[in-house]
């Protein structure tokens, strides 16, 4: 009888730790969605703010591609009209959908597209990473010959490369020592 009591106290302890691990996982659980409704408040409101503006610039854009669009019936081209006309209904629609949406909307859209196409979105982030990579590597070159330039000024204020194309210039280039 004694063996049967002490597996039944060692079953009960054993329940009861389960008991408590449900119960902190639970909690970490609500305290873990808790902290991300807090931090997705913020970002749901800048989207929010930010798509109604862009919005606003898209329609904006829409109204001039139309007016193109008229510019180039007055003219006579037709065909050209009638793609331009059909390229801002197009973007009218896109700032519509971004003025009306709401963050939580915009987001959602965005997230139920990368779950449905991950090939487009990972294709995208490729496409935008090289660009951002030539952007810099663009970059990089002006801003290693300024700062070359400063890194190089002599005291009278002339930098190297300005008193080399000097020296050059004049038809009298420094030969070496022994050059008369």
């Amino acid at each position: 009888m004694a063996k049967t009591s002490v597996k039944d106290g060692a079953k009960s302890s054993a329940q009861d730790a389960q008991d408590k691990a449900k119960q902190v996982a639970g909690q970490a659980q609500e305290k873990a969605g808790e902290i991300a409704d807090k931090a997705r408040g913020p970002v749901v409101n800048q989207v929010d703010q930010r798509s109604t503006t862009v919005g606003e610039k898209v329609k904006s854009n829409a109204g001039d591609v139309r007016s193109a669009a008229k510019a180039l019936r007055n003219e006579g081209n037709e065909a050209p009209a009638k793609l331009a006309e059909q390229a801002a209904d197009r973007v009218e629609k896109v700032g519509t959908w971004l003025t009306d949406s709401d963050g939580d909307k915009i987001i959602h859209d965005v997230e139920d597209f990368s779950r449905q196409n991950p090939w487009a979105v990972a294709a995208a982030a490729l496409a935008v990473g090289f660009v951002a990579s030539r952007a810099l590597k663009a970059s990089s070159g002006e801003r290693y010959a300024s700062s070359s330039a400063r890194r190089y000024s002599t005291s009278s204020g002339q930098s190297y490369a300005t008193q080399q194309s000097h020296a050059t210039s004049g038809g009298q280039a420094y030969a070496g020592a022994g050059a008369q």
